[in-house]
């Protein structure tokens, strides 16, 4: 999986789904990962998890609670993630096509 950042307030931090993300996402919502539903308060959730470990994991500070982070974010910018982490970009999209000519 690549590494992907995210810009929020105009900082760049790393993103990484991690175990450590999903244990996060655990703690702040009492479900696993895996019962993710795809509502973007979910994808909020998540993508902060996500965040807040690879941040950690690579030294870097990152103090933001869930609702801070939630307030620096629009829907636009969970989506384009989302899209992200399951390839769905159009730049992976150009690159299938060509592999397939």
């Amino acid at each position: 999986m690549a590494k992907l950042t995210i810009k929020v307030n105009g900082e760049e931090y790393p993103c990484r789904q991690t175990m450590g993300a999903m244990l996060r996402f655990k703690e702040e919502t009492g479900r696993e990962a895996t019962e993710i539903d795809g509502s973007l308060s979910d994808m909020c959730a998540y993508l902060f998890c996500c965040v807040k470990s690879a941040c950690k994991r690579e030294g870097k500070e990152f103090d933001m609670s869930l609702m801070e982070f939630a307030d620096s974010l629009t829907p636009e910018d969970i989506t384009e993630w989302t899209e992200s982490i399951n390839g769905n970009t159009e730049d992976q999209e150009d690159a299938g096509a060509e592999k397939k000519s």
